[in-house]
């Protein structure tokens, strides 16, 4: 292996962090040097928590990732192209979890184009565990918003935080 850093970039919504996503980090940061989980504005998603909250809760808990693999996680907040954000941050892999065959359909043309924009920047997918497959952070909303338990999903300390920002949620309407 030559002396070159290998940084990858695991972009996402986190809109909030799932037990889904704390894998894929996971299993990423062995892949490379140093990781950057790229935070997104999707202006086609309402977000439940704003974009400083995102940031400051997947600094929080992927913090431990860092500690047990040794690798640096930088936690970055980005509202350009996904291309243009991972030439910035000098990224030689973007990391990319896949769930599910309607997954692999948008992935696979996304790769497609990144590669015509970036040929030197690598995609690589990271097939989710298999008890986390069903974990979409819209779906924890969902069922969270509708009273049901979201335990199995996100960190403990996440579901009181999905809880509070509903509850303030009913409150303003």
């Amino acid at each position: 292996m030559s002396g070159m850093m290998r940084t990858g970039l695991y972009p996402g919504t986190f809109d909030p962090i799932t037990f889904g996503h704390i894998d894929i980090i996971t299993r990423g940061a062995k892949l490379v040097d140093h990781l950057v989980l790229g935070i997104s504005t999707n202006p086609s998603k309402t977000a439940l928590f704003d974009l400083e909250e995102r940031v400051a809760i997947t600094r929080r808990e992927t913090a431990f990732i860092e500690r047990e693999t040794g690798v640096t996680i930088d936690v970055r907040p980005f509202d350009t192209l996904l291309m243009t954000f991972a030439e910035e941050i000098g990224a030689t892999a973007i990391i990319r979890g896949l769930r599910a065959v309607s997954d692999f359909e948008y992935e696979f043309q996304m790769t497609a184009m990144n590669y015509k924009l970036n040929p030197d920047i690598e995609t690589i997918f990271l097939m989710a565990e298999p008890s986390l497959q069903a974990i979409a952070s819209r779906l924890v909303k969902e069922i969270a918003l509708f009273g049901g338990d979201i335990s199995a999903f996100v960190p403990e300390s996440v579901k009181q935080e999905v809880l509070e920002k509903l509850v303030a949620g009913k409150l303003k309407k």
